[in-house]
């Protein structure tokens, strides 16, 4: 188990950032890596505010990881999983929407019926 938690503080202008802090008192720093589809993203930071004792991380979103289709993106710390992160966009997500409404509105129909049908019978 990580001796570090990792919150989410914000994800702005194609940067995924937060907080990193320390769980168990010690002097191992974090070793933060970010892996998309197997592959570690470039351009990681991570930085100690002496302040709090606490890293900001920033992970920027590669452009190429912006497209169609769920993106998941695992931030871990040596060998061990913090936490995760997804981005969804397109058409897959297009479809799941239009399922959803198209349940809804079939719902809410059968409920107008037997709404109707109540209506009619205690008139």
């Amino acid at each position: 188990m990580s001796q570090f938690e990792l919150m989410k503080t914000r994800l702005a202008n194609g940067v995924w950032e937060g907080i990193l802090a320390r769980l168990e008192a010690g002097e191992q720093n974090p070793d933060i890596r970010v892996l998309h589809r197997d592959q570690e993203v470039p351009g990681v930071e991570v930085t100690l505010d002496p302040a709090s004792g606490a890293w900001a991380v920033r992970v920027p979103v590669p452009t190429y990881a912006i497209a169609d289709g769920v993106h998941t993106f695992a931030i871990f710390d040596g060998s061990e999983k913090l936490t995760h992160f997804t981005l969804m966009a397109g058409d897959v997500l297009a479809d799941d929407i239009r399922a959803e409404m198209e349940l809804l509105r079939a719902e809410l129909d059968m409920l107008k019926r037997a709404f109707r049908r109540h209506c009619v019978e205690t008139a």
